[in-house]
């Protein structure tokens, strides 16, 4: 019977949002994988459960929900381990200037705005702090939650906008690669144990001199072979780290930070994201609607959404605005390139989903990040894309 309902489970998983993408047409405001993390959430005991509570418990039962757990973890792994090779520091390097003023006020001030907005959360009512959380835990985790910019996702967008090999996109790369290193930076920092304080700093000591080994080994190896012993690198090293403390997506981000994207070839890179998107990521959309909650905060949990997109879309585009003028960027770009990295969606999921393991964040918290992170990145192509048609457009005759 488990085999049974495993199966249903994972056709719903990939019919719906299927069906409701091409069917409604919904690709220009909702790609593909947006609607799948909507559909995520619309298969979790807030939604289906709630119509169908006895249908839902004998699909979505305690085996299967373990088995899509686990699908979930590898494919969520392999998408941030890509996210890491997918880092372009040397680029970054040779415009260092640039890049860091913009990366650092791409990040800085949404950052600010949404820890004002969780200060503002926990003057308002109880309810969004986890019971593991200390007060500076909470406050950087939501902070941090609306600074984040999506990468993966927002390469797929700007392909979308036939921008991504372009020079503003680009740009867009530099800064928003920057940031996601700083990202996970933070996430150790969240994620540190007093207790344990010094198994994670022998990790971190460690993992140096033997990423120096691997990145020999990966130099000295086919190419062919180099996918496969780099996954082997992946578990490695996600095992590692979480098990001195810190988070397998930790491990996973660095196990890719320290591969070199020239080692593969970009093409089949791209395939690769576009496969692990189109087969596993599904499975980690449900098992994130899952763990939505609707029955605790009520309408605060809307509320608490709304505060927090426009903590995030107001503090991106604020931050982008200062590095324009800063840095005396062109009229208009400043806006571009600011809604472009306001997309949230999938980094931020994984982000907060790890918060939620540690107890940091309640499941009204989670459900309302959710909901901004789906919104944020909706709001991505229909702002940007009437505004880059229109700068295509050729001059007027005079």
């Amino acid at each position: 019977m488990t085999a049974e309902a495993f199966l249903i489970a994972m056709t719903i998983i990939f019919s719906v949002p299927y069906l409701i993408w091409r069917l409604a047409r919904t690709d220009y405001y909702a790609p593909l994988v947006v609607v799948q993390i909507i559909t995520g959430i619309l298969l979790g005991p807030g939604i289906l459960g709630a119509i169908f509570p006895h249908y839902y418990a004998s699909v979505f039962n305690p085996p299967v929900i373990q088995a899509l757990n686990g699908l979930a973890w590898w494919a969520v792994m392999v998408f941030v381990w890509i996210a890491g090779i997918e880092l372009d520091i040397k680029q970054v390097w040779l415009q260092r200037r640039e890049s860091g003023i913009t990366a650092g006020l791409a990040l800085g001030v949404p950052l600010a705005f949404g820890c004002a907005a969780a200060i503002g959360m926990l003057a308002w009512r109880d309810g969004w702090m986890g019971p593991a959380a200390t007060r500076w835990q909470f406050v950087l985790g939501v902070g941090m939650s609306c600074a984040v910019t999506a990468l993966p996702i927002l390469i797929l967008l700007m392909e979308k906008l036939g921008i991504l090999r372009e020079p503003l996109g680009q740009r867009v790369l530099r800064y928003a690669s920057l940031d996601d290193l700083a990202i996970w930076a933070v996430l150790a920092l969240i994620l540190l144990d007093w207790e344990r304080v010094g198994t994670q700093a022998a990790f971190l000591l460690l993992f140096a001199p033997v990423a120096w080994g691997f990145r020999r080994l990966m130099r000295w190896l086919p190419a062919s072979d180099r996918w496969y012993v780099g996954l082997i690198w992946l578990a490695a090293c996600g095992y590692v780290a979480d098990r001195s403390g810190l988070h397998f997506m930790v491990g996973a981000f660095l196990a890719g930070a320290v591969i070199d994207r020239e080692w593969f070839d970009q093409d089949h890179m791209d395939l690769l994201r576009r496969h692990v998107l189109l087969v596993m990521m599904p499975v980690f959309f449900l098992s994130t609607g899952l763990r939505t909650n609707w029955s605790v905060g009520g309408l605060s949990v809307f509320i608490a959404a709304f505060m927090l997109l426009v903590a995030s879309v107001g503090g991106k585009l604020a931050g982008l605005q200062l590095a324009g003028r800063m840095l005396k960027w062109d009229k208009g770009d400043a806006w571009t390139i600011g809604w472009l990295l306001q997309t949230k969606a999938l980094i931020m999921i994984i982000f907060v989903n790890i918060l939620l393991d540690r107890n940091l964040i309640t499941s009204a918290t989670f459900t309302a990040l959710l909901l901004m992170a789906v919104a944020s990145t909706m709001l991505t192509v229909p702002v940007v894309g009437p505004k880059l048609t229109w700068a295509k457009r050729p001059p007027p005759y005079s």
